[in-house]
């Protein structure tokens, strides 16, 4: 019988593993084709229009290119380190949708330290950013790997203390009990001022604008990847977009029920809501302009993790009380 168990639950994980494959393939050429036409559409213009039904296709297009450029690799730089970086940025997004619960029943793997996961593999991508920074041996690429580690470790203090007062008040870091104790009322609602912190953070933690200094195109060329092409560059791009999934999915999990909703399956409610946040951080995008550095660390320091302690504070106590 144990035998028969083990045999079920390996299908399952590798039938899991390779929806997952799929869903971020898919999820990456939805969301740049999703982030063309919502710039378009700000700026008053149609986007891409010939190829596939207004441009649905030209993703699919550019994927293509890019599995045909060379991959080419500068004389002087770390190579060993050089050619890890793109598979260590990939490979933890892969890994933390083990424990995303997209509906009650659609889950890989219901763990009970779930976001300790999720956190603990994200943290593997500003490691990632340095290797590729260091290793390319080229000023701005240094530069963007520098920004980005000061900017990861400045931000993710804030977004920790926020989750910690949603698992306070749960009891639980398993992400189906979290979805479970929002049956009457979504967190969104009893805790505004831990969504809304928790969505600047998600913000600057995926190195999206107002707060992708790491990348500055102005300023960086094109950062930390600068001296990638090819499928090594296309990594670093479908690490960039799974992660904005991932946060939306936190998001979704924390704050908006989950897969919880009328009428609908859980999976389509989770999605709806997901892609809601997702259009929300391409709107930060085209609407704010891009930030300082010292202004950057300076809103993490002095603005956010006070707010965060104060709000965990203050969360601890209403529930000692209650």
């Amino acid at each position: 019988m144990a035998t028969a168990a083990q045999s079920v639950s390996i299908v399952g994980m590798i039938a899991g593993l390779i929806g997952v494959m799929a869903l971020v393939a898919v999820n990456a050429l939805f969301l740049i084709w999703m982030e063309r036409k919502v710039a378009a559409h700000m700026q008053l213009r149609p986007g891409p229009m010939e190829v596939g039904w207004h441009g649905a296709l030209q993703t699919i297009a550019d994927a293509l290119k890019l599995l045909g450029k060379e991959l080419i690799t500068p004389r002087d730089v770390d190579r060993p380190v050089y050619l890890a970086a793109p598979i260590v940025i990939f490979l933890p997004v892969l890994v933390s949708f083990l424990v995303i619960p997209f509906s009650q029943n659609l889950i890989i793997r219901d763990m009970h330290v779930g976001v300790l996961l999720i956190l603990s593999f994200a943290a593997l991508t500003v490691l990632a950013i340095l290797m590729a920074g260091w290793a390319s041996n080229n000023k701005y690429a240094v530069f963007g790997a520098i920004r980005s580690v000061a900017q990861n470790v400045a931000y993710e203090i804030p977004l920790l203390i926020t989750l910690m007062s949603i698992i306070l008040m749960v009891g639980s870091f398993r992400l189906t009990d979290i979805v479970a104790a929002q049956n009457r009322v979504w967190f969104i609602l009893v805790q505004p001022v831990a969504f809304i912190l928790y969505i600047i953070c998600a913000t600057a933690e995926t190195n999206r604008a107002p707060f992708d200094l790491p990348e500055a195109e102005s300023e960086l060329v094109a950062g930390f990847h600068t001296e990638y092409s090819g499928m090594r560059f296309a990594l670093f791009f479908l690490a960039e977009y799974t992660n904005m999934f991932i946060v939306a999915a936190l998001v979704t999990i924390f704050f908006l029920g989950g897969w919880r909703g009328p009428f609908l399956p859980g999976v389509v409610w989770f999605l709806l809501k997901v892609y809601a946040i997702i259009f929300l951080i391409m709107w930060f995008r085209w609407t704010f302009p891009r930030v300082r550095f010292d202004q950057l660390i300076t809103l993490s320091w002095k603005i956010l993790i006070p707010l965060s302690l104060a709000n965990l504070i203050i969360t601890a106590f209403v529930l000692k009380l209650v």
